[in-house]
């Protein structure tokens, strides 16, 4: 099954380490975390996707969607 990026959203329920560690076991390869937003970001197919949403301390998981805000002084920025 193909990788997508996800944005993992903690609830702050549980600390950020625990939080973490239950991400890697079902399979989540974690990226980047930060803290001081209360986010994770990195990889997983779409079924382990599913099952991370079901971990104690996780609010939402979704796709990482690109973002081009265009260049400077550009009329459109999406």
């Amino acid at each position: 099954m193909a990788s997508k990026e996800w944005i993992v959203t903690t609830s702050g329920d549980r600390p950020m380490a625990d939080v973490r560690k239950d991400l890697e076991d079902a399979g989540f390869s974690i990226g980047q975390v930060l803290e001081e937003v209360g986010s994770i970001t990195g990889a997983a197919a779409d079924e382990t996707a599913k099952k991370l949403r079901s971990i104690k301390g996780v609010a939402d998981v979704s796709e990482n969607a690109p973002i081009d805000i265009g260049p400077p002084g550009s009329p459109e920025t999406w």
